[in-house]
């Protein structure tokens, strides 16, 4: 994968972190708040309230946040893989275009050289 795609997915892996977070996180903080505060942990839905185990609702919002741990931490794997990627430090002087890089040695075509 070449340098800038490698970035890019490290953004979007971060962002995609980040958005995870922020849209099912409320469910699962709500589980550590009940279970240090209070004795028995109640889940809240449309159906009402619903008596639940703390401690699998604890296990529950770890495993999420180790999820979503993973996706931050493969993204900023991919950021810190592309940003220290070799981008163009192995170029080939024959496979350079533009001023010097045109033909082998640096030799214009305006410039004779059957003189």
């Amino acid at each position: 994968m070449s340098d800038i795609r490698a970035i890019l997915v490290g953004v979007a892996l971060v962002f995609a972190g980040f958005l995870v977070l922020g849209i099912f996180g409320d469910e699962y903080r709500e589980a550590g708040i009940q279970s240090s505060e209070f004795d028995e942990c109640i889940r809240f839905s449309d159906d009402g309230e619903q008596q639940i185990d703390c401690e699998q609702a604890v296990g529950e919002s770890v495993a999420f946040f180790a999820v979503v741990l993973a996706i931050l931490g493969a993204g900023i794997y991919a950021l810190v893989r592309g940003y220290r990627g070799k981008w163009d430090n192995e170029a080939k002087p024959e496979e350079m275009l533009g001023p010097g890089g045109d033909r082998p040695g640096g030799a214009s075509p305006d410039k004779d050289d059957s003189s």
